[in-house]
């Protein structure tokens, strides 16, 4: 009776693990515009749809991977695959989530003659800026909704926002967040905040992060291969860059580019581009860049390179996620933690609202371009158009 009881429980808990790296997929497929905007797409899907968590639950998710180093939203819903079903659920989520952009993004790295003799211009893609800027302030709407409750929120918030927008630097982005938990606590005013509760967090996975970084390290200065070369800058980009894909980009872009000269500043540009209209994390840009960065000897080498730079960027953050998150269930019941939070969360409100006006700044405000930021707000909050769609028609209009 008892084996019987385990069979079917094991049946109902791979039944249910399809069912939610469906949705995953779903979320994969329809997230575009950065890490600000797949949390539109995770607050729809994830939490009104399927109800997997809260809207208070991934408030203090985006919250949590932001102040850790590595792609945010990547670690968002690497983080709901680890409550619904432990390391290896969280293992499968990550590659649902990033594997169809990776192998589209290294596909890419061998399209560029290409895409250069028929002189496609980043133009097409001119109005994939405005349109993901109707996905951040839907997804800043319905946050800020929920994390302004008064009037130190609301300071806070706009706090989050002024702060990020005139300083932009990969360490800002952790201090305004820790900063906002400070100050939530100070004005609290409650006493015996650090109540001792038991973490016992996993450190065999801090220590394969660290063991890993060292490694990477001493391995280039004793073997002077690029695929090495590569994996240990891309792994480093991985656990030195706060605030997601945007973030990322500029690290990259000094040092392969201007250092290494692996690639042309055009054959990088074209590759940003392409990833700002493909769905899913802007980490995997990694790949192609990867790819582009080995080419030259042989295909299966260039494959090697975009491997390299996929696996090095989203690994550290993987790592991260399973050694902070088993411990970040128990931290959450320490009072001044919860405390903290109220403020953390409406920090991060504010970053997500600013990230709007800076997309919409590099994409100009000009008619065009508020129009289809409007018409996105107007078919993402009737829902009377699919994601992928809206995507698509911004696409077709900018081939127009």
């Amino acid at each position: 009776m008892n084996k019987q009881k385990k069979q079917g429980d094991m049946q109902n808990s791979k039944a249910g693990w399809s069912i939610f790296l469906k949705d995953v997929l779903i979320c994969s497929l329809g997230a575009y515009g950065g890490p600000e905007a797949h949390m539109s797409v995770f607050l729809d899907q994830m939490v009104t749809k399927k109800k997997y968590l809260k809207e208070e639950e991934l408030i203090e998710l985006i919250a949590l991977c932001s102040v850790l180093p590595g792609p945010t939203s990547t670690q968002t819903i690497v983080s709901m695959g680890y409550k619904t079903g432990g390391p290896l659920l969280a293992l499968f989520t990550m590659l649902v989530w990033a594997l169809p952009v990776l192998v589209a993004m290294t596909t890419l790295s061998f399209l560029y003659q290409f895409l250069a003799a028929r002189q496609v211009s980043q133009e097409v893609l001119r109005y994939i800026g405005p349109m993901a800027v109707g996905f951040i302030v839907v997804a800043a709407y319905r946050i800020g909704r929920k994390v302004v409750t008064d009037s130190m929120t609301m300071m806070l918030l706009v706090f989050g926002a002024v702060t990020t927008y005139f300083l932009r630097s990969p360490w800002v982005f952790p201090l305004v967040l820790l900063m906002g938990g400070g100050v939530s606590m100070v004005m609290s005013r409650e006493k015996d905040l650090w109540n001792r509760v038991k973490l016992n967090p996993p450190w065999r996975y801090l220590a394969a992060f660290g063991l890993i970084a060292l490694g990477s390290i001493v391995l280039t200065l004793t073997w002077d291969h690029r695929l090495v070369h590569l994996f240990e800058s891309f792994y480093r980009y991985g656990y030195l860059v706060f605030g997601g894909g945007q973030v990322v980009v500029p690290v990259m872009h000094s040092e392969l580019v201007q250092v290494n000269e692996y690639m042309t500043n055009q054959e990088f540009l074209t590759g940003y581009g392409l990833v700002q209209g493909l769905p899913g994390p802007m980490f995997s840009f990694a790949a192609y860049a990867g790819g582009m960065a080995a080419r030259g000897s042989s295909a299966l080498n260039q494959v090697a390179g975009a491997v390299a730079g996929g696996v090095g960027i989203f690994l550290p953050g993987l790592l991260l996620i399973y050694f902070v998150y088993p411990a970040w269930e128990n931290m959450k019941k320490i009072k001044g933690i919860k405390v903290s939070l109220k403020g953390i969360n409406a920090v991060a409100g504010g970053l997500i609202t600013v990230a709007a006006v800076i997309i919409m700044q590099q994409s100009g405000f000009t008619l065009d371009n508020l129009l289809v930021t409007g018409i996105t707000i107007l078919l993402l909050v009737t829902k009377k158009i699919p994601a992928p769609l809206i995507v698509l028609v911004a696409l077709a209009v900018g081939f127009l």
